[in-house]
Protein backbone atom coordinates (compact mmCIF):
# COMPACT_ATOMS: atom_id res chain seq x y z
CA UNK A 1 0.00 0.00 0.00
CA UNK A 2 3.03 2.76 -0.19
CA UNK A 3 3.53 1.79 -3.44
CA UNK A 4 3.58 5.14 -5.39
CA UNK A 5 0.78 4.13 -7.57
CA UNK A 6 -1.38 3.19 -4.29
CA UNK A 7 -0.19 6.46 -2.83
CA UNK A 8 -0.89 8.34 -5.85
CA UNK A 9 -3.99 6.62 -6.02
CA UNK A 10 -4.80 7.63 -2.51
CA UNK A 11 -4.53 11.39 -2.52
CA UNK A 12 -6.52 11.69 -5.89
CA UNK A 13 -9.40 9.69 -4.17
CA UNK A 14 -8.98 12.55 -1.25
CA UNK A 15 -9.38 14.91 -3.39
CA UNK A 16 -12.25 13.99 -5.35
CA UNK A 17 -14.20 12.83 -1.95
CA UNK A 18 -13.65 16.38 -0.51
CA UNK A 19 -14.81 17.59 -4.00
CA UNK A 20 -17.97 15.90 -3.34
CA UNK A 21 -18.86 18.49 -0.39
CA UNK A 22 -19.16 21.47 -2.68
CA UNK A 23 -21.43 19.01 -4.96
CA UNK A 24 -23.54 18.83 -2.29
CA UNK A 25 -23.29 22.43 -2.07
CA UNK A 26 -24.25 23.23 -5.59
CA UNK A 27 -26.99 20.16 -5.49
CA UNK A 28 -28.54 21.58 -2.44
CA UNK A 29 -28.15 24.85 -3.38
CA UNK A 30 -30.21 24.88 -6.19
CA UNK A 31 -33.04 23.12 -4.73
CA UNK A 32 -33.58 25.96 -2.46
CA UNK A 33 -34.87 29.73 -3.04
CA UNK A 34 -33.07 32.21 -4.51
CA UNK A 35 -32.93 34.04 -1.49
CA UNK A 36 -31.26 31.31 0.17
CA UNK A 37 -28.69 29.33 -1.98
CA UNK A 38 -25.38 31.12 -0.08
CA UNK A 39 -27.13 30.29 3.31
CA UNK A 40 -27.19 26.76 1.87
CA UNK A 41 -24.00 26.23 0.71
CA UNK A 42 -22.64 28.33 3.62
CA UNK A 43 -23.68 25.51 5.84
CA UNK A 44 -21.76 22.77 3.73
CA UNK A 45 -18.83 25.20 3.77
CA UNK A 46 -18.72 25.58 7.22
CA UNK A 47 -18.66 21.65 7.44
CA UNK A 48 -15.46 21.78 5.41
CA UNK A 49 -14.05 24.23 7.54
CA UNK A 50 -15.31 22.72 11.07
CA UNK A 51 -14.66 18.93 11.01
CA UNK A 52 -11.84 18.95 9.00
CA UNK A 53 -9.90 21.04 11.85
CA UNK A 54 -11.49 18.50 14.38
CA UNK A 55 -10.94 15.49 12.83
CA UNK A 56 -7.01 16.27 12.81
CA UNK A 57 -6.96 17.21 16.40
CA UNK A 58 -8.76 14.78 17.83
CA UNK A 59 -11.34 12.75 15.26
CA UNK A 60 -9.46 10.59 13.94
CA UNK A 61 -7.92 9.31 17.31
CA UNK A 62 -11.72 8.73 18.69
CA UNK A 63 -12.44 6.73 15.42
CA UNK A 64 -10.02 4.02 16.47
CA UNK A 65 -10.79 1.61 19.35
CA UNK A 66 -8.86 -1.10 20.81
CA UNK A 67 -11.68 -3.33 21.23
CA UNK A 68 -15.22 -3.56 20.44
CA UNK A 69 -16.72 -2.93 23.80
CA UNK A 70 -15.13 0.67 23.64
CA UNK A 71 -17.40 3.58 22.87
CA UNK A 72 -14.54 5.41 20.79
CA UNK A 73 -10.99 5.90 20.85
CA UNK A 74 -9.41 8.22 23.02
CA UNK A 75 -9.11 11.93 21.44
CA UNK A 76 -6.10 12.70 23.24
CA UNK A 77 -3.99 9.23 21.61
CA UNK A 78 -2.59 11.96 19.34
CA UNK A 79 -3.74 15.33 19.69
CA UNK A 80 -3.14 17.16 16.62
CA UNK A 81 -1.31 14.52 15.06
CA UNK A 82 2.09 14.75 16.23
CA UNK A 83 3.02 11.70 17.11
CA UNK A 84 2.11 9.88 13.80
CA UNK A 85 3.36 13.06 11.68
CA UNK A 86 7.14 12.20 13.67
CA UNK A 87 6.66 8.53 12.93
CA UNK A 88 8.49 6.49 10.32
CA UNK A 89 4.79 5.72 8.90
CA UNK A 90 3.77 9.21 8.97
CA UNK A 91 3.50 9.32 4.88
CA UNK A 92 0.88 6.44 4.53
CA UNK A 93 -0.87 7.10 8.02
CA UNK A 94 -1.27 10.91 7.29
CA UNK A 95 -2.69 10.27 3.89
CA UNK A 96 -5.11 7.75 5.34
CA UNK A 97 -6.33 9.79 7.39
CA UNK A 98 -6.72 12.83 5.14
CA UNK A 99 -8.99 10.44 3.24
CA UNK A 100 -10.99 9.77 6.01
CA UNK A 101 -11.45 13.24 6.99
CA UNK A 102 -13.47 13.80 3.86
CA UNK A 103 -16.15 11.21 5.00
CA UNK A 104 -16.56 13.21 8.10
CA UNK A 105 -17.26 16.15 6.68
CA UNK A 106 -19.23 15.11 3.96
CA UNK A 107 -21.33 13.07 6.69
CA UNK A 108 -21.93 16.24 8.62
CA UNK A 109 -22.61 18.61 5.35
CA UNK A 110 -25.23 16.26 3.92
CA UNK A 111 -27.44 16.78 7.15
CA UNK A 112 -28.16 20.28 6.62
CA UNK A 113 -30.46 19.68 3.54
CA UNK A 114 -33.26 18.93 6.33
CA UNK A 115 -33.20 22.56 7.58
CA UNK A 116 -32.89 24.62 4.34
CA UNK A 117 -34.38 28.25 4.22
CA UNK A 118 -34.19 28.08 8.28
CA UNK A 119 -31.55 27.74 9.75
CA UNK A 120 -29.11 30.25 11.69
CA UNK A 121 -25.80 29.69 10.66
CA UNK A 122 -23.96 30.11 13.71
CA UNK A 123 -26.16 27.29 15.22
CA UNK A 124 -25.60 25.14 12.41
CA UNK A 125 -21.50 25.52 13.55
CA UNK A 126 -22.21 24.24 16.84
CA UNK A 127 -24.75 21.70 15.74
CA UNK A 128 -22.40 20.48 13.31
CA UNK A 129 -18.96 20.53 15.36
CA UNK A 130 -20.82 18.84 18.76
CA UNK A 131 -22.39 16.51 16.19
CA UNK A 132 -19.30 15.53 14.33
CA UNK A 133 -17.68 14.56 18.12
CA UNK A 134 -20.51 12.51 19.61
CA UNK A 135 -22.08 11.02 16.27
CA UNK A 136 -20.23 10.59 13.66
CA UNK A 137 -16.31 9.84 15.19
CA UNK A 138 -17.69 7.05 17.08
CA UNK A 139 -19.49 5.39 14.31
CA UNK A 140 -16.85 5.78 12.58
CA UNK A 141 -14.89 3.70 14.95
CA UNK A 142 -17.85 1.28 15.63
CA UNK A 143 -17.78 0.35 11.45
CA UNK A 144 -14.35 0.74 10.60
CA UNK A 145 -12.13 1.27 12.97
CA UNK A 146 -12.29 -2.05 15.54
CA UNK A 147 -15.85 -1.46 17.44
CA UNK A 148 -19.12 -3.13 18.13
CA UNK A 149 -20.29 -2.92 14.46
CA UNK A 150 -16.75 -4.40 12.36
CA UNK A 151 -17.35 -7.29 15.31
CA UNK A 152 -20.67 -7.70 15.29
CA UNK A 153 -20.59 -11.34 13.45
CA UNK A 154 -18.19 -12.68 15.67
CA UNK A 155 -19.71 -11.27 19.35
CA UNK A 156 -23.14 -12.96 17.90
CA UNK A 157 -22.03 -16.11 15.97
CA UNK A 158 -18.04 -16.95 17.60
CA UNK A 159 -15.03 -15.79 16.31
CA UNK A 160 -15.17 -18.82 13.53
CA UNK A 161 -18.61 -17.91 11.88
CA UNK A 162 -17.28 -15.75 9.32
CA UNK A 163 -20.01 -13.42 9.34
CA UNK A 164 -19.29 -9.63 9.28
CA UNK A 165 -21.44 -6.47 8.73
CA UNK A 166 -20.53 -5.49 5.14
CA UNK A 167 -20.48 -1.92 4.96
CA UNK A 168 -17.68 -1.06 2.36
CA UNK A 169 -17.98 2.90 1.93
CA UNK A 170 -20.18 4.03 4.58
CA UNK A 171 -23.75 2.89 4.24
CA UNK A 172 -24.41 2.99 8.08
CA UNK A 173 -21.82 5.56 8.79
CA UNK A 174 -22.54 8.05 6.45
CA UNK A 175 -25.80 7.76 5.08
CA UNK A 176 -27.77 6.05 7.33
CA UNK A 177 -26.44 8.30 10.12
CA UNK A 178 -26.73 11.53 8.17
CA UNK A 179 -30.83 10.52 7.04
CA UNK A 180 -31.60 9.76 10.69
CA UNK A 181 -29.68 12.79 12.05
CA UNK A 182 -31.62 15.00 9.50
CA UNK A 183 -35.25 13.59 10.74
CA UNK A 184 -34.42 14.59 14.09
CA UNK A 185 -33.08 18.05 13.13
CA UNK A 186 -36.26 18.68 10.97
CA UNK A 187 -38.30 17.38 13.52
CA UNK A 188 -36.96 19.79 16.01
CA UNK A 189 -36.66 23.17 13.88
CA UNK A 190 -39.91 22.28 12.72
CA UNK A 191 -41.74 23.40 8.96
CA UNK A 192 -40.70 26.20 6.95
CA UNK A 193 -43.69 29.03 5.99
CA UNK A 194 -46.02 27.55 2.99
CA UNK A 195 -44.77 24.28 3.75
CA UNK A 196 -47.07 22.27 1.25
CA UNK A 197 -46.55 19.82 -1.73
CA UNK A 198 -46.02 21.57 -4.94
CA UNK A 199 -45.71 25.56 -3.06
CA UNK A 200 -41.23 25.39 -2.70
CA UNK A 201 -39.85 25.08 -6.17
CA UNK A 202 -35.83 24.96 -6.97
CA UNK A 203 -34.70 27.59 -8.04
CA UNK A 204 -31.98 27.00 -10.39
CA UNK A 205 -32.18 22.98 -11.65
CA UNK A 206 -28.70 23.37 -13.50
CA UNK A 207 -26.90 24.32 -10.15
CA UNK A 208 -28.63 20.89 -8.93
CA UNK A 209 -27.68 19.32 -11.78
CA UNK A 210 -23.93 20.25 -11.54
CA UNK A 211 -23.80 19.41 -7.90
CA UNK A 212 -25.32 15.40 -8.94
CA UNK A 213 -22.34 15.46 -11.48
CA UNK A 214 -19.92 16.96 -9.32
CA UNK A 215 -20.98 14.28 -6.60
CA UNK A 216 -21.26 11.46 -9.42
CA UNK A 217 -17.35 12.44 -10.15
CA UNK A 218 -16.66 12.22 -6.85
CA UNK A 219 -18.38 9.27 -5.49
CA UNK A 220 -16.01 6.97 -7.52
CA UNK A 221 -12.96 8.28 -5.14
CA UNK A 222 -15.30 7.53 -2.31
CA UNK A 223 -16.34 4.11 -3.21
CA UNK A 224 -13.15 3.27 -4.67
CA UNK A 225 -10.76 4.93 -2.55
CA UNK A 226 -9.81 2.63 0.05
CA UNK A 227 -8.37 0.08 -2.29
CA UNK A 228 -5.53 1.39 -2.15
CA UNK A 229 -4.64 -0.06 0.99
CA UNK A 230 -5.00 -3.54 -0.77
CA UNK A 231 -1.47 -4.56 -2.57
CA UNK A 232 -2.84 -4.77 -5.97
CA UNK A 233 -6.25 -2.47 -5.99
CA UNK A 234 -7.69 -5.97 -7.20
CA UNK A 235 -11.51 -5.18 -6.37
CA UNK A 236 -10.87 -1.04 -8.40
CA UNK A 237 -12.76 -2.65 -11.48
CA UNK A 238 -15.99 -4.23 -9.73
CA UNK A 239 -16.58 -1.02 -7.20
CA UNK A 240 -16.18 1.32 -10.74
CA UNK A 241 -18.63 -0.58 -12.72
CA UNK A 242 -21.35 -0.75 -9.73
CA UNK A 243 -20.45 2.58 -8.87
CA UNK A 244 -21.81 3.09 -12.58
CA UNK A 245 -24.35 1.00 -13.19
CA UNK A 246 -26.43 1.33 -10.10
CA UNK A 247 -26.69 4.88 -10.19
CA UNK A 248 -27.62 4.72 -14.09
CA UNK A 249 -30.61 2.23 -12.94
CA UNK A 250 -31.42 4.79 -10.22
CA UNK A 251 -31.99 7.72 -12.48
CA UNK A 252 -34.26 5.05 -14.64
CA UNK A 253 -36.33 4.12 -11.76
CA UNK A 254 -37.08 7.47 -10.56
CA UNK A 255 -38.21 8.75 -13.73
CA UNK A 256 -40.22 6.07 -14.50
CA UNK A 257 -42.10 6.90 -11.19
CA UNK A 258 -42.59 10.41 -11.67
CA UNK A 259 -43.91 9.37 -15.03
CA UNK A 260 -46.58 6.16 -14.06
CA UNK A 261 -47.52 8.59 -10.88
CA UNK A 262 -49.13 10.86 -13.73
CA UNK A 263 -46.32 13.23 -13.63
CA UNK A 264 -43.06 14.06 -15.92
CA UNK A 265 -40.11 13.13 -15.70
CA UNK A 266 -37.98 15.91 -14.51
CA UNK A 267 -34.21 16.94 -14.60
CA UNK A 268 -34.62 16.95 -10.57
CA UNK A 269 -35.71 13.99 -10.47
CA UNK A 270 -33.18 11.97 -12.40
CA UNK A 271 -30.36 14.21 -10.18
CA UNK A 272 -31.93 12.60 -7.61
CA UNK A 273 -32.13 9.45 -8.52
CA UNK A 274 -28.44 9.34 -9.21
CA UNK A 275 -28.26 10.38 -5.96
CA UNK A 276 -30.56 7.56 -4.50
CA UNK A 277 -28.33 5.19 -6.54
CA UNK A 278 -24.86 6.02 -5.06
CA UNK A 279 -26.83 6.04 -1.94
CA UNK A 280 -27.81 2.51 -2.15
CA UNK A 281 -24.89 1.48 -4.19
CA UNK A 282 -22.16 2.44 -1.06
CA UNK A 283 -22.28 0.10 0.94
CA UNK A 284 -22.02 -2.49 -1.57
CA UNK A 285 -19.98 -1.54 -4.45
CA UNK A 286 -17.16 -4.47 -3.29
CA UNK A 287 -19.78 -6.71 -2.79
CA UNK A 288 -22.58 -7.51 -5.31
CA UNK A 289 -22.00 -8.63 -9.07
CA UNK A 290 -22.78 -6.04 -11.70
CA UNK A 291 -26.05 -7.62 -12.34
CA UNK A 292 -27.21 -7.30 -8.68
CA UNK A 293 -25.83 -3.47 -8.41
CA UNK A 294 -28.11 -2.87 -11.27
CA UNK A 295 -31.32 -4.72 -9.59
CA UNK A 296 -30.29 -2.52 -6.79
CA UNK A 297 -29.95 0.69 -8.45
CA UNK A 298 -33.29 0.39 -10.46
CA UNK A 299 -34.94 -0.19 -6.38
CA UNK A 300 -33.62 2.38 -4.83
CA UNK A 301 -34.26 5.03 -7.58
CA UNK A 302 -38.12 3.69 -7.57
CA UNK A 303 -38.23 3.43 -3.71
CA UNK A 304 -36.58 6.67 -2.74
CA UNK A 305 -38.98 8.45 -5.65
CA UNK A 306 -41.98 7.13 -3.38
CA UNK A 307 -40.22 7.46 0.12
CA UNK A 308 -39.90 11.33 -0.48
CA UNK A 309 -43.47 11.94 -0.75
CA UNK A 310 -43.72 10.57 3.11
CA UNK A 311 -42.84 13.89 4.26
CA UNK A 312 -46.07 15.72 3.42
CA UNK A 313 -48.25 12.82 4.66
CA UNK A 314 -46.54 12.36 8.07
CA UNK A 315 -45.98 16.19 8.09
CA UNK A 316 -42.47 16.48 8.43
CA UNK A 317 -40.31 19.17 6.36
CA UNK A 318 -37.24 17.30 5.24
CA UNK A 319 -36.30 20.42 3.22
CA UNK A 320 -34.51 18.56 0.53
CA UNK A 321 -35.21 14.69 1.00
CA UNK A 322 -32.08 14.15 3.13
CA UNK A 323 -34.82 11.27 4.96
CA UNK A 324 -36.09 9.85 1.07
CA UNK A 325 -32.84 9.86 -0.36
CA UNK A 326 -29.64 9.10 2.70
CA UNK A 327 -31.46 7.53 5.07
CA UNK A 328 -34.11 5.18 2.71
CA UNK A 329 -31.12 4.71 0.11
CA UNK A 330 -28.73 3.77 3.00
CA UNK A 331 -31.28 1.45 4.59
CA UNK A 332 -31.88 -0.65 0.90
CA UNK A 333 -28.58 -1.16 0.26
CA UNK A 334 -27.08 -2.17 3.38
CA UNK A 335 -29.76 -4.73 4.06
CA UNK A 336 -29.54 -5.72 0.79
CA UNK A 337 -26.52 -7.08 1.16
CA UNK A 338 -27.72 -9.39 3.49
CA UNK A 339 -29.83 -11.50 0.72
CA UNK A 340 -27.21 -10.95 -2.27
CA UNK A 341 -24.31 -10.67 -1.04
CA UNK A 342 -21.77 -12.19 -3.19
CA UNK A 343 -21.42 -15.78 -1.99
CA UNK A 344 -22.62 -14.98 1.64
CA UNK A 345 -25.99 -13.09 1.25
CA UNK A 346 -29.39 -15.22 1.56
CA UNK A 347 -29.85 -15.82 -1.91
CA UNK A 348 -26.45 -15.89 -3.19
CA UNK A 349 -24.92 -18.80 -1.48
CA UNK A 350 -25.31 -17.47 2.30
CA UNK A 351 -27.41 -17.80 5.10
CA UNK A 352 -29.98 -16.05 7.20
CA UNK A 353 -26.86 -14.75 9.79
CA UNK A 354 -26.14 -12.16 7.28
CA UNK A 355 -28.82 -10.52 7.24
CA UNK A 356 -29.48 -10.26 10.88
CA UNK A 357 -25.87 -8.27 11.19
CA UNK A 358 -26.76 -6.01 8.27
CA UNK A 359 -30.07 -5.10 9.92
CA UNK A 360 -28.96 -4.75 13.42
CA UNK A 361 -25.75 -2.32 12.34
CA UNK A 362 -28.12 -0.25 10.37
CA UNK A 363 -31.16 -0.20 13.11
CA UNK A 364 -27.81 0.91 16.06
CA UNK A 365 -26.71 3.63 14.12
CA UNK A 366 -30.50 5.30 13.06
CA UNK A 367 -31.26 4.86 16.31
CA UNK A 368 -28.27 6.56 18.03
CA UNK A 369 -27.69 8.85 15.18
CA UNK A 370 -31.37 10.73 15.49
CA UNK A 371 -31.56 10.24 19.57
CA UNK A 372 -28.10 12.32 19.40
CA UNK A 373 -29.06 14.82 16.71
CA UNK A 374 -32.15 15.67 18.30
CA UNK A 375 -30.63 16.20 21.98
CA UNK A 376 -28.10 18.50 20.29
CA UNK A 377 -30.42 20.17 17.79
CA UNK A 378 -32.91 20.36 20.44
CA UNK A 379 -30.29 22.06 23.48
CA UNK A 380 -29.38 24.36 20.86
CA UNK A 381 -33.09 25.58 19.88
CA UNK A 382 -34.24 25.95 23.44
CA UNK A 383 -30.90 28.05 24.39
CA UNK A 384 -29.74 30.29 21.66
CA UNK A 385 -32.52 29.16 19.35
CA UNK A 386 -31.27 27.05 15.83
CA UNK A 387 -34.45 28.97 13.40
CA UNK A 388 -34.38 32.18 12.42
CA UNK A 389 -37.50 34.47 13.00
CA UNK A 390 -40.54 33.82 10.34
CA UNK A 391 -39.75 37.55 9.51
CA UNK A 392 -36.39 36.73 8.77
CA UNK A 393 -37.22 33.76 6.75
CA UNK A 394 -39.58 35.86 4.71
CA UNK A 395 -36.92 38.10 3.87
CA UNK A 396 -34.42 35.62 2.95
CA UNK A 397 -31.79 33.81 5.27
CA UNK A 398 -28.95 35.15 2.88
CA UNK A 399 -29.11 38.91 3.19
CA UNK A 400 -30.29 38.60 7.05
CA UNK A 401 -27.65 35.92 7.86
CA UNK A 402 -24.53 36.15 5.80
CA UNK A 403 -25.34 40.01 4.44
CA UNK A 404 -24.75 38.76 0.89
CA UNK A 405 -26.80 37.75 -1.97
CA UNK A 406 -26.95 34.69 -4.54
CA UNK A 407 -27.46 37.19 -7.71
CA UNK A 408 -27.03 40.58 -6.86
CA UNK A 409 -27.38 42.48 -10.53
CA UNK A 410 -24.88 45.69 -10.48
CA UNK A 411 -24.87 48.51 -13.13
Amino acid sequence: MDAPGNISWAVTATALVLLMTPGVAFFYGGLVKAKSVISMMMMSFGAIGLVAVLWILYGSSMSAVTSPDQFAGNPFADFGLSGLAASPDANVGLISIAYGATFAIITVALISGSIADRAKFGSWMIFAGVFATVGYFPIAAWVWGGGWIMNLGDLLFGPDSGVHVIDYAGGTAVHINAGAAALALALVLGKRIGFEKGILKPHNVPLTLLGAALLWFGWFGFNAGAEWLSEDMGGVGLIAINTLGATAAAILGWIVIERVRGGKPTSVGAASGAVAGLVAITPACANLTPGWALVLGLASGALCALAVELKFRLGFDDSLDVVGIHLVGGLLGTVYLGFFATEVGLFTGGDWRLLVVQLLASGGVLLYSFAVAWVIGTVIEKTIGFRIENADEIAGVDVVVHGEEGYALTT
